[in-house]
């Protein structure tokens, strides 16, 4: 698998996310999509991301947020992650998400983000997992665990 097909790398990952309101903590995410040439259009993937969010908060308890799309301005299926030492607002009734994740995925692509988000989800009910996220110090590190935890 070539870094450029890797679903997360390193430098997909924010281990300080601003956490002022979410569409910051969104923008400085896509900005990670965009400069990893995985996002050709950042206005474009940020109305497709507020759309969705409008459709439905995408914050889970315990502190996770995960806002995705599929959008026209996606090259490849991608995954970014962000961790908030405040806490983002994402909606979960239980406040706000110091873990977060942006799935990314092509317009036309097949269900692939559905199987990461459905893997991610399985994995995010486990402590130990939070607990490495939040953890850790590395994004290297970090995007090499979550690749082998969801197995993309």
């Amino acid at each position: 698998m070539t870094e450029q097909s890797a679903l997360i790398t390193a430098d997909l990952v924010d281990l300080d996310l601003p956490s002022a309101d979410r569409r910051a903590a969104v923008g400085a995410l896509a900005e990670r999509l965009q400069k990893a040439g995985r996002v050709t259009d950042l206005a474009q993937f940020l109305a497709d991301i507020e759309a969705r969010e409008q459709q439905m908060p995408t914050g889970l308890e315990g502190g996770i947020g995960i806002p995705h799309c599929r959008s026209a301005a996606v090259t490849v299926p991608s995954l970014a992650f962000g961790r908030s030492t405040a806490g983002v607002d994402f909606g979960a009734e239980d406040g706000p998400a110091r873990l977060v994740f942006m799935i990314a995925a092509p317009e036309g692509g097949d269900t692939d983000h559905m199987t990461v988000l459905a893997a991610l989800a399985r994995r995010l009910v486990r402590k130990a997992f939070k607990d490495e996220l939040l953890g850790a110090t590395d994004a290297g590190h970090v995007a090499d665990y979550i690749r082998k935890e969801v197995g993309a």
